[in-house]
């Protein structure tokens, strides 16, 4: 199944230049972002915590210009994620 949502970092999929990361072989992934995935691994192994992820894309969020309170609400089903559950 295709997810609308990357299932790591909470990107809407359609907002994703690369449309999904890849898998290790090359195919694309359809619950990863390109920002969070490529050839089978996730890119960035010290994001490790849902949040960790949260903290991250706030920072990303502020300095493409967002109020540090709107990243927050986009940020906040990150840890419903499937990358997170465990």
């Amino acid at each position: 199944k295709t997810n609308k949502f990357c299932q790591s970092c909470g990107m809407p999929m359609s907002k994703d230049p690369q449309k999904g990361g890849t898998e290790k072989d090359g195919s694309k992934s359809t619950r990863y972002c390109s920002y969070c995935y490529q050839n089978g691994a996730f890119i960035s192994p010290e994001i490790d915590t849902p949040q960790k992820m949260q903290a991250f894309c706030i920072e990303k969020m502020k300095e493409q210009g967002m109020p540090r309170w709107i990243a927050w609400i986009f940020t906040r089903g990150i840890p419903t994620l499937e990358r997170w559950k465990k």
